[in-house]
C-alpha cells in the first residue's frame, strides 16, 4: 500500500497551496517543500511531506494501513521535536487516513507516556465532505476517499469535474491518480463504468496487471500509454523498456506522468537500466 501513501506525497509537494489552504484555512504568501531527512541521527520518510510557510510547518503523514515499525503517536513526537530544532518555527501534524477503519489508531490524536503528552490532527478521509475536493483540482484525486451514501453518485461528480478541467495533460494527469485512489475503496468494474476517461480505465488494468505479475501485459499496456503520449518510439528505447522487471514498469508508469518529452523517458532509463 505504500504507493498510495507516496501518489498522496507527489500530489501535496505538486499542489502545496492547495493542501495549506484545506488544512490550515489559510492562504500563504510562500510556501517551501522542505526535504523528508531529519537530523539529528537521519530518519527517511517516504511518504511524508514537509511545507513550510511564512510562519508555520505543515507535517503531513499519509496512512494507508495502520501497521507502523515505529507507534504513530511516537513518531509524530519525534518529527515535531526535530522539525521545532531544525526550524524554530511552530509545527502543525495532520496524519491523514485513507482507508476506513474502526482500529483506535485511526481515532486517536495524541501520544502519551509516563511523562510526555504530545498531540496531533487526525483526519479521516471517509469521513470528509465531498464538496472540498471535487472543487479543488489539487485534491481532486482524493474525492472517491470522500464521504458518499451512493458510490455511483460521488463517482459520477468526480467524472463531471475531471471533464471541467481544460488542460489535456492536466485531465488525464488527474484522472490518473484519481483513479488509482479510487480503486482503494471502489471495485474495478464500477471504476470502469463510471469514471468514462480512457487513461484512467487503462490505469485501473494497469493496476490490476501488476498486482498479478505479469510482466508481458504490463509493458503492452505501457507501450500503448507511452505511443500515445509520445508518438511512436524509436527500437533502441523500446529495447531498454522490455529488458524492465515489473517492478520497474511499475515505478515508470507513474513516473511516466509527469513526463513532457521523450528525453524525459530516456534519462529515467539511463538511471534505471534493466536487468
Amino acid at each position: 500500500m505504500a504507493e498510495y501513501d507516496n501518489l498522496c506525497k507527489n500530489l501535496a509537494e505538486k499542489y502545496p497551496r492547495d493542501f495549506i489552504r484545506w488544512l490550515l484555512n489559510q492562504e500563504p504568501r510562500t510556501i517551501k517543500i522542505l526535504k523528508t531527512e531529519l537530523s539529528i541521527e537521519p530518519i527517511r520518510a517516504d511518504a511524508v511531506t514537509f511545507l513550510q510557510t511564512e510562519n508555520r510547518i505543515l507535517h503531513l503523514e499519509f496512512q494507508t494501513t495502520i501497521k507502523s515499525k515505529t507507534p504513530l503517536g511516537l513518531r509524530m513526537l519525534d518529527y515535531y521535536v526535530r522539525l521545532t530544532r531544525k526550524y524554530q518555527l511552530p509545527v502543525t501534524q495532520v496524519v491523514i487516513f485513507l482507508q476506513p477503519t474502526r482500529d483506535e489508531i485511526a481515532f486517536t490524536t495524541e501520544y502519551v507516556s509516563e511523562t510526555t503528552i504530545h498531540r496531533y490532527q487526525v483526519i479521516r478521509m471517509w469521513e470528509q465532505d465531498s464538496a472540498i475536493f471535487l472543487n479543488n483540482l489539487g485534491l481532486l484525486p482524493l474525492a472517491p476517499l470522500a464521504k458518499t451514501d451512493s458510490a455511483p453518485a460521488l463517482l459520477s461528480q468526480v467524472a463531471q469535474s475531471l471533464a471541467r478541467i481544460s488542460d489535456i495533460e492536466t485531465r488525464q494527469n488527474t484522472a490518473a491518480y484519481t483513479e488509482i485512489f479510487a480503486g482503494l475503496k471502489f471495485e474495478q468494474d464500477l471504476i470502469l463504468r463510471l469514471l468514462r476517461e480512457e487513461t484512467m480505465q487503462e490505469s485501473v488494468i494497469y493496476q490490476y496487471i501488476l498486482d498479478k505479475g505479469e510482466q508481458k501485459e504490463a509493458l503492452r499496456f505501457l507501450m500503448r500509454q507511452l505511443n500515445r503520449r509520445f508518438g511512436e518510439i524509436d527500437s533502441p528505447i523500446i529495447e531498454r523498456i522490455q529488458v524492465l522487471s515489473t517492478a520497474q514498469l511499475e515505478a515508470l508508469g507513474e513516473e511516466f506522468l509527469d513526463f513532457t518529452q521523450v528525453s524525459d523517458l530516456v534519462t529515467w532509463l539511463e538511471q534505471n537500466p534493466g536487468s
